[in-house]
């Protein structure tokens, strides 16, 4: 591996691309570390510091800013917003047939929904960043902590809006960054930011781990990680792979066709989302109970809103198989897919073209669907059982959704530099 990454760097495009991409990375951290105007930077580190303690919902949210957004800085909502708006828009088209219509027509239709997709993530930017920075000006922001009234020098509005203006800029320029790594650098650019909001923490993480236990824990904690890190890595590669042949036809004067391929099926087919979608579903009560604190049916459900009570592993677990199910229906059309090989002379072996291929092709999905939301609620749900049965750091680093980006990112760039190193005959990563 050490070798074929010297070849990488040695190849002049190729090296022009890793140092692109690590040139933005070094940006993107730069921009991360910059507090936005009117924000008092040492009473802020204090009670961020004091929150993520007493709260395992703060050291959740820094651990997907990259600890940016306990920070407030001009980077403070990171890529979340540019994520959210994607899912929405590949959620709304499978509902809207003018959006079902553009992803048919090719790179133009494409090119048409990245444009919706940037001005709902403006929209987002703006909605978050405003509800962030008034939390931050009443004193919500880290509700219960000494000093939350004073992170903010000044509460008029030319600040308040000044700060939402940064932040909102913030997030149109990651944007840019992401789209510049995927044009001129390596692996796709969004992926990467979010990959490097995630490593970002863990030094600090592994740090705190080892100045709370001792240094026998802290080799168990890695040794444990690299065990689950493995366990991803085989579940995230595993695929069931359906043979298809296609039939040999005569356009004009040329025979095509009479070869046969496969279509992949995922194990993991739906990624990372239905974690998020569970996440961001049960973080709806706990914003609720900070808004409104004083409301008796909210104060009575808190208690099950911690992350280590039983109550809310089990509403999560059950949270994310649904979700998986969902997102897994929405994305992957049997019927479209029967239709298209259908088109084109394709045919299972075995396995008669049109309806009776699509029933296949939902038999075969909802049978593998089912380890991989398993998997996948027990991988989101390792670091809440470290935290309630061994006593562990809040922001356990291995586990959850931080595993899961980090491999998932990892092997995905892995790939696409063993990919451009085979095109010139050089040894790769996976070899």
């Amino acid at each position: 591996m050490l070798t074929a990454f010297t070849r990488a760097f040695r190849t002049p495009d190729l090296r022009k691309k890793l140092l692109f991409t690590l040139f933005m990375i070094l940006v993107f951290r730069i921009g991360a570390t910059l507090p936005t105007p009117n924000v008092n930077v040492s009473v802020l580190k204090s009670t961020a510091d004091a929150a993520k303690k007493s709260n395992q919902l703060y050291g959740l949210v820094d651990l997907f800013s990259g600890g940016a957004l306990l920070k407030l800085s001009v980077f403070a909502l990171g890529i979340m917003p540019y994520i959210t708006a994607s899912i929405i828009l590949q959620l709304l088209t499978v509902v809207i047939p003018r959006l079902e219509a553009l992803k048919k027509e090719g790179q133009a239709g494409t090119t048409k929904i990245t444009q919706y997709t940037r001005y709902l993530t403006i929209g987002l930017g703006i909605l978050q960043a405003t509800g962030i920075v008034a939390m931050a000006s009443t004193g919500q922001l880290f509700q219960g902590q000494s000093g939350s009234d004073d992170i903010l020098y000044d509460t008029g509005v030319f600040p308040i809006v000044t700060m939402v203006i940064c932040m909102v800029a913030g997030t149109s320029v990651i944007m840019w960054l992401g789209e510049l790594m995927t044009d001129r650098g390596v692996g796709n650019g969004m992926s990467i930011l979010i990959f490097t909001q995630v490593v970002a923490v863990f030094p600090s993480q592994f740090w705190s781990i080892y100045k709370a236990k001792n240094g026998f824990v802290f080799a168990l904690v890695i040794l444990v990680g690299l065990a689950i890190m493995a366990g991803v890595v085989f579940v995230e590669q595993a695929q069931r792979r359906i043979p298809v042949q296609y039939a040999k036809r005569m356009v004009g004067r040329r025979m095509y066709g009479g070869t046969s391929t496969y279509i992949p099926l995922k194990v993991n087919q739906a990624g990372i989302i239905p974690v998020i979608f569970a996440s961001s579903l049960l973080y709806l009560p706990v914003l609720a109970t900070q808004l409104w604190p004083n409301t008796t049916w909210l104060q009575k459900v808190q208690p099950y809103l911690q992350q280590d009570n039983p109550w809310h592993m089990g509403i999560f677990f059950v949270f994310i198989i649904f979700f998986t199910y969902f997102y897994v229906a929405i994305t992957f059309n049997p019927t479209e897919v029967a239709d298209n090989m259908k088109k084109y002379g394709g045919f299972i072996p075995g396995i008669r073209p049109g309806r009776p291929t699509a029933e296949y092709l939902d038999y075969v999905l909802t049978r593998i669907t089912t380890p991989g939301a398993l998997y996948l609620g027990l991988v989101a749900l390792i670091p809440m059982v470290a935290f309630a049965l061994l006593n562990a750091t809040q922001n356990f680093p291995f586990g959850g959704t931080s595993i899961l980006i980090v491999v998932g990112v990892g092997l995905d760039t892995v790939k696409q530099i063993e990919s451009q190193l085979q095109q010139r005959n050089y040894e790769g990563f996976l070899r």
